[in-house]
Formats: structure tokens, sequence, C-alpha cells
């Protein structure tokens, strides 16, 4: 027996041989049976770029999020990093039963619990303080609930104060993954013992390389700000790539250098002779990136341009190389090595510009890392739900950075993002607070859902804890359940679909909306009935219809076309934003 979970489900991790788990699994009452799975780790200017500011507003309304206890499920912490200092926070609440397995006096009011939950993957471990090795969780942890850190920066680059989210938060560390990586059951034992200690919200920075959107109640997916770590790769006939890097020598002389790409930047496989003295143009993989320029380094390159593949498109990293450097996007990389072959006499060099601000025409834009829709299983559930930062977040750092670390990410002119990458679009915090009309979904409002989907009537009731008659039940497509979002999908002969929402008035009693449609492409009409919604109480519900329709005989330019568009709500004081999504399967 590995672990034991009482409150996040009932069951327990074992290690078992194949013939073992198929005796259990054909056993009554029980569920499910899985193999391990190992999840790996995800991850100064956010609370600007999210519209919170000190002293005014929601984060001073919030109290910046006083007396709320953050979990976080993660490599573990650095307890005496100054983000988790817990000056002005108080005691935490009463609530509180967990426990701090660090020695001494490295718990206080801002850090109040710390266990380690390393059963699944390392024995050891398991009974030792849950310090952060890897520098995963100090991130993420003063990323969520940081103290005010003055003076903060990386190689003089995003100077200010670092602050968390929620800075006068409790943080509640639960270490769950180590070298090796997050094994599913130590997250669910973490996930578990948080439940039992009382915490109010989870951070849980990890995902998988195939995770299915229908294990996902709320995905929520990374995008980037609008702060730009610049630099900019210039070449022999002077055209400018702007990128990103951490790393700024203020001692590098950008007089134009030869340009060279041998193709693989690998140990062993670059030439001195080839890259001595030279600026180098290397190709960018997921990892490795600091990697390759000490190779490059070790062989006499003086900088190094990294140009992403087709696949990693704009998405670029600000980190710290260990030589001269620039990361551009792909587009970028076609246009240098289209130089290279025709250049005679190929130069380059790079100009560091320091911490910009890029503005929000760019940001916030798609990572290429971040999972999208749609979702597969249930189409008619639009897919991710919101994006919000996850990319160039200067945080908390256990280890002294010297020239490696793992401060990442930027963009650079992308193109728009579709639904399937936004969802309903990128966190609003100070929105949230007063969004006027609210989309109510309650536990049982799922089951006609579940049913649809052909479960039992006990696999429903595992999953719902009350007694179900699928039935006696009439089931709802996945469309029709009651999201702030739609998503419909026409096939075959189909050219009419109707979807129904029901909102909630939480803004001003005496209140009106009108709706306003922005255009779809594809469709023939889009009807809301009725076309008003009138509001003489606070937490009155009225309910609408969208009646989509579309003509069958138009000719395709593919099989299956996608279209994107919103229906907004708009009142004297609120404007509530539907997103909508339409799949066109053409046979």
């Amino acid at each position: 027996m590995v672990h034991s979970y009482r409150h996040a489900l009932s069951g327990f991790a074992a290690k078992l041989t194949a013939e073992e788990a198929k005796a259990i699994r054909e056993k009554d009452g029980v569920l499910y049976v899985r193999p391990e799975k190992v999840l790996s780790l995800h991850t100064t200017h956010t609370p600007d770029f999210l519209g919170l500011h000190q002293g005014v507003g929601l984060w001073k309304d919030s109290n910046y999020g006083k007396g709320v206890i953050i979990g976080v499920l993660d490599t573990g912490i650095f307890p005496d990093h100054p983000s988790f200092s817990d000056t002005g926070v108080p005691p935490p609440p009463a609530k509180w039963k967990g426990r701090c397995d660090f020695n001494g006096t490295s718990c206080n009011n801002k850090l109040i619990g710390a266990r380690s939950f390393l059963g699944s993957s390392n024995t050891v471990a398991q009974a030792a303080p849950p310090y952060d090795g890897e520098g995963h969780g100090t991130h993420t942890s003063s990323t969520a609930a940081g103290a005010f850190v003055r003076n903060a920066g990386v190689f003089g680059n995003a100077n200010g104060t670092a602050i968390g989210i929620a800075p006068l938060a409790h943080l509640a560390i639960y270490k769950a993954c180590d070298i090796l990586g997050c094994f599913d059951s130590n997250v669910l034992a973490g996930l578990d013992a948080a439940i039992e200690d009382g915490v109010d919200v989870l951070s849980i920075s990890l995902g998988g390389s195939s995770q299915r959107f229908v294990d996902d109640l709320l995905a929520t997916r990374a995008s980037s700000i609008d702060r730009s770590i610049k630099a900019t790769a210039q070449l022999g006939n002077g055209q400018e790539f702007d990128g990103e890097t951490l790393y700024q020598p203020h001692d590098f002389h950008p007089a134009p250098l030869p340009l060279v790409y041998p193709r693989d930047c690998l140990p062993g496989l670059l030439n001195r002779s080839e890259v001595q003295g030279k600026v180098v143009l290397c190709g960018s993989d997921e990892k490795g990136r600091v990697e390759k320029g000490k190779w490059v380094k070790d062989v006499g390159g003086v900088a190094m341009i990294l140009v992403n593949d087709v696949a990693a498109g704009y998405t670029t990293f600000a980190e710290a190389h260990v030589l001269p450097a620039v990361h551009v996007s792909y587009v970028a990389g076609r246009q240098i090595k289209r130089y290279l072959s025709t250049a005679s006499a190929p130069k380059a060099t790079i100009l560091f510009k320091g911490t910009q601000i890029i503005g929000r025409s760019v940001a916030p834009a798609v990572t290429f890392f971040s999972s999208r829709g749609p979702n597969v299983q249930s189409p008619g559930i639009l897919k991710p739900d919101i994006i919000g930062p996850g990319l160039n977040i200067l945080a908390g750092w256990p280890f002294p950075i010297d020239k490696s670390t793992d401060k990442k990410h930027a963009f650079n002119k992308p193109y728009p993002a579709n639904i399937f990458s936004t969802g309903a679009g990128h966190v609003n915090a100070s929105k949230a607070v007063d969004p006027g009309l609210i989309y109510d979904i309650r536990p049982t409002d799922y089951v006609p859902y579940l049913c649809g989907l052909n479960y039992t009537d006990s696999e429903v009731e595992i999953i719902v804890r009350k007694k179900v008659t699928c039935s006696s039940i009439k089931s709802i497509p996945d469309y029709q359940l009651n999201y702030p979002s739609i998503s419909v999908r026409f096939e075959g002969t189909v050219t009419k679909v109707s979807v129904k929402r029901t909102v909630r008035n939480v803004g001003p009693a005496e209140s009106r909306y009108r709706s306003v449609i922005d255009p779809i492409m594809g469709l023939d009409s889009i009807v809301v009935y009725p076309r008003d919604l009138v509001f003489t109480k606070e937490n009155q519900t009225a309910s609408y219809r969208v009646d989509f329709t579309r003509r069958i005989d138009r000719k395709p330019t593919s099989e299956t076309a996608y279209a994107q568009g919103a229906i907004r709500w708009v009142s004297a004081q609120h404007s509530v934003r539907t997103p909508v999504a339409v799949v066109l399967v053409f046979e």
C-alpha cells in the first residue's frame, strides 16, 4: 500500500502485478483501476496586467487575500525565501488542521503548513522535510501568495516590487513532485490531505502530454503578459527581429560578426573551426535551450540566435543564457535562414533592450505549449474555459541564479488565437467581482447530461453521491448545460440547433439587458429569444434561447469548418459576453 484516500475519493494506491490489478478490477464495488501516470511541472508585472493595483480596487477590497489558505501541490518550498515573510500576516484561521514538517522555525503565519507525499517515487524522501530541490514549487508558491519583496529583479531586468496575487494569504505546501516528476498517486495523496487540512484554494501547476479535457472541470490555460525582456537579432542587411532573453550583458559589443548555421547545435557535432568567433544560429527545442548556448560557448561561439520550429510558432522564452543570445519566432527564423542562403558574407549581432511594456495589442497571447480545445469527447462544452498568465512569470527562486533559471516565455507579433485556444477569454479579476449576470449551475444539473452519456445508474450515483434513476430522467446533450459559453456542432443534414441558457441578476435590482450578436461566419442566421431581459429584483433569473441555422447546399472549402463569435447582453452598467464556437461538418 502506497497511499490511502478518504476525502478526495474513496480508494488507495498500491504496487500491484497485472494479475492482481485485474483481480481487483473485477471485484464488486470497484469503480475503476488504472496504472500510475506521471505529470510534468508547468509554469512582477502580472498583478498590474490583471488590473490589480495596490491601495485601490479589487486588491484592496479583498484585503490582499487575508485569511485565505492556499494549498500548493508541487516540488516543495524554500521556506527562508523573503517571499514567505509573514510581516502583516495574521495567524491562520481556527479551521486550519494541518501541520508543518520542517524542523525549527521555518513555518510562520505565511507558511502555515508543509508536508511531503513522495510514496510512489521516493520512499526515503517521504519522511524528509518538504524542501524544494527543483525550484518550481517555490516559484509557483510565491506567484500565488508571495509577500511584498522590494528591489526584486533578474539580472537588472523587470526591477520593482515582486508581489504574489494574494500577498496576505496563508500557504500550505504539499510536496508531491521531485526530479522524477509528479506521480498522480502522490498528487492525489496531497490533494486528499489538503481537503482534510482545510485549505480554501488549490494551486496545481501540473500537466500531462495528452491530458483529456474531460478530466478538467475547469480548464485554465497559459497566456503571455504585456511585459517583454527584449533583445533584437540584427542582420547584416539591416533586417531586425525582436525576441527575448534574460541575460543582457552590458559589455557585449554590437558590431556585426559572421553568422553561421551548423544545424545541429549538439555536443560533439559542433565544429570549433566553423563557429569560433561567430554568431551561431540554432534550432530551439522545448528543452535544452540554455544547454545549447553552453555547447556553442564551449567551442568558441560568441553569440547565439535561437529560432523556433513551426510547432512552437511565436512563443519565445526569456531565459538566463551563458552567452549573448536571443530567442526569436518561427517566422523570424525562416527569414534569417533565407538571408543566410542568399548573402555572400552573412553577418549578425544582438541588440539588448531590457524590460519593455509591449502593450495589450500583442498580449495576452496563447502559448504553443498551452492545452487547447476542442473537447473531443464532449464538443458541446467549450474548452479551455479561460486563460491566464503563464509566461514570463518572474517569481521566487530558491537558488542563486548563475546564467540558469526557470523564468520563461515571451511572444513576438502573434496571429489572433482562435476560440479553442482562448476559451471564454483572459481572466479579468476586477470585472469578475461585478459581472452583472451570472450563469448558475448546480451539481444536480449535471445528472441529465451524465445519464445521456450512457453511464449506468450506479456509475452516476458514484459521481453525484445520491440515488439516480436515469430511465426517469430526460437526458440532455452537452451543449445544453448552463455554461457561460456555447459550443454547437452541425453534422450531416442538421440545419438548426437551439440552445437554452439561464442567467441570474447579481447587478442592480432594476436592470434591462439588450442582446447583441457578434457575427459568426458560416451560419445563415442567429436569433436570440427574447431580445431583451428585464429584471426587477436582485437574484432574479431569466432564460433565453438561441437558434442557430445553416444551409446545407453551400459548397464548403474543407470537410470541417470552424467559426466563432459571441452573444453579449448589454445594460447601462454591464456588458456580459458569452463566447460562441460553431463546428460545421460537411459530408
